[in-house]
C-alpha cells in the first residue's frame, strides 16, 4: 500500500489461499473503530459545525475526555 498499511481482516474459513491475519492487530483495530463510533455520537463532531480546524480538534478532545471519564467512573468501585 501507499502508506505502508495493510488490511487486517479475518479470512473466510473456506478460503483456499488464506491471507495474512493478526488477531492482536485486529483487536487494536476494533478498539479504534469503536472509539470513532462513540465519538461520533456527539452531534457536533459528526456534522462538523466548526469552521476552524483548531475549534474542531478542541471539541474532539473534549468528547474524548468525556468518554474517558465515563469509562473510568463506570468501572470504579
Amino acid at each position: 500500500m501507499k502508506k505502508g498499511a495493510w488490511a487486517n481482516i479475518p479470512p473466510k474459513s473456506n478460503r483456499s489461499n488464506p491471507i495474512c491475519f493478526s488477531p492482536h492487530l485486529y483487536r487494536a483495530r476494533i478498539r479504534v473503530e469503536r472509539f470513532f463510533n462513540r465519538i461520533k455520537q456527539c452531534r457536533r463532531v459528526a456534522t462538523r459545525y466548526d469552521k476552524l480546524a483548531a475549534n474542531y480538534l478542541a471539541f474532539v478532545q473534549l468528547a474524548s475526555i468525556r468518554l474517558w471519564l465515563a469509562a473510568r467512573y463506570e468501572s470504579a468501585p
